[in-house]
């Protein structure tokens, strides 16, 4: 302590406490303030060093600590204990008053977990720093059950136990991480079972503490070498059966929070069924013991068979099925009359063809038949109308014959045609001349018409009518 002081260490940031030996009333002291002042030439007194160390020390306030008793001895009025980490390989040895003891219900014992009130104090004329234990109290299985859910709770609202977060295990890991105790019980329950479900399958097992002040570090330590493998598929943490103070270690926040930052998927199997520590709400798969685990990580190679045969009989009996439908179907369609006499379909057009083509021919001769009729019926009515046919009825066209022996004018009563004229009288068949006599009309313009004579308009043409024919 002398040696840490000297070098600046804590006490040296005490300012110096005048001391009875220090010098007279009124007189200013020549020892150095601090100790980072002094020197070979001018050192402390070892007394002045152990009062500000006693004073620094008995500053510091009481606390509750917990650990595990591995040593107890009664001298007396007085007792001497030695407490552990719980987790770690650090003890730290502390006194009591022997009544502090006897007030427990039940007396403690070496193994036993506790709470301690202890403050630290320094002997001043010894120069050694001594643990006053003030209280002590044994840790019962209620108050770790307790402090087992509160963490539980705490870790499930942070999320670490959400279903998003687990991974799922390959359907057939190559290789699997084993985490578990030496030459254990669990370690040959999964190697075995694991065995007679996969015969292929290769472990790399790392032993370690599960139980004790080691066991959190050890495990932590082999998770995160394994996770680094990337070879490693899965990793199984394995432990058999215990007490809860045994199985605390897979409660461990550490370990719980190594388990969730872990890129590999890992299963939890850890004691019994009734067994049930953080680490397996933590983990992507509990099992509910080592031999759980081991069939819920690996296939079973008898049952894969089995699954193997029966895919390749479904799969026979369908191509089966589906040989069966199309050659039915390959019959069905050889027996239809397009494929079994092709040459119908070209004789069935055929015939349609030719019958489409006397349909057409017969259209075509009966138009041209009507059409004949027709004309020849247009013919008749033409003919009819003719002012020819008018004449070979036997009458005449009576015209005034011109200078030329021409008729011109068609003579439409007598006053056309006065005594002396010459006329041209156009027949059936040709013409002849001749001369008017005179004449007067006889029943007017539109009266009946003289014995032989017909009126114009009266079964012929009128004049004008023949004159252009």
């Amino acid at each position: 302590m002398s040696h840490d002081a000297a070098h600046g260490g804590t006490p040296a940031a005490f300012p110096l406490a005048a001391s009875p030996e220090a010098g007279s009333e009124g007189t200013e002291s020549t020892l150095p303030a601090t100790a980072a002042e002094t020197s070979p030439d001018n050192p402390w007194p070892l007394q002045l060093l152990s009062r500000k160390l006693k004073v620094h020390i008995e500053r510091a306030p009481a606390a509750w600590i917990e650990g595990q008793v591995i040593e107890l001895n009664r001298r007396g009025s007085s007792a001497f204990v030695t407490l552990r980490d719980t987790d770690a390989e650090i003890s730290l040895p502390a006194s009591l008053w022997s009544n502090v003891l006897d007030r427990q219900k039940v007396p403690l014992e070496r193994g036993s977990r506790v709470v301690a009130l202890v403050k630290p104090e320094f002997w001043l004329k010894t120069g050694r720093l001594n643990m006053s234990v003030k209280d002590i109290r044994p840790v019962g299985l209620g108050d770790l059950l307790a402090r087992i859910e509160r963490l539980r709770q705490a870790l499930g609202a942070e999320g670490l136990f959400s279903d998003s977060r687990k991974k799922r295990l390959p359907l057939l890991p190559h290789r699997i991480g084993l985490i578990t105790g030496r030459d254990s019980d669990a370690k040959k329950d999964v190697l075995r079972n694991a065995a007679l479900r996969w015969p292929a399958v290769e472990f790399d097992v790392r032993e370690v503490a599960v139980q004790g002040v080691s066991a959190v570090n050890q495990i932590v330590a082999a998770l995160k070498a394994l996770d680094a493998d990337p070879h490693i598929d899965v990793i199984v943490i394995a432990r058999g059966g215990g007490a809860l103070e045994d199985l605390l270690p897979f409660s461990n926040e550490a370990l719980v929070r190594a388990v969730s930052a872990a890129a590999t998927p890992v299963v939890s199997a850890i004691g019994h069924e009734a067994d049930h520590p953080i680490l397996d709400d933590v983990a992507d798969l509990r099992a509910s013991t080592p031999t759980d685990a081991a069939k819920r990580i690996v296939p079973d190679v008898a049952e894969e068979f089995a699954r193997v045969r029966q895919a390749r009989e479904h799969l026979h009996r369908s191509v089966g099925r589906l040989v069966d439908r199309e050659t039915d179907r390959l019959h069905a369609l050889r027996s239809r009359p397009v494929l079994a006499s092709p040459e119908r379909m070209l004789t069935a057009r055929e015939e349609d063809v030719e019958r489409l083509r006397k349909h057409a021919h017969n259209a075509v001769n009966s138009a041209v038949v009507r059409a004949l009729d027709q004309v020849r019926h247009l013919r008749a009515q033409v003919r009819a109308l003719s002012p020819q046919k008018t004449l070979d009825r036997g009458y005449a066209v009576v015209q005034v014959a011109g200078a030329d022996g021409v008729g011109h004018d068609v003579v439409r009563n007598p006053g056309q045609a006065p005594e002396g004229t010459h006329l041209s009288v156009r027949l059936a068949e040709g013409r002849l001349g001749a001369v008017s006599t005179g004449g007067a009309a006889s029943g007017g313009e539109h009266g009946e018409a003289a014995p032989g004579r017909e009126r114009p308009g009266a079964g012929q043409p009128s004049t004008h009518q023949q004159n252009k024919d």
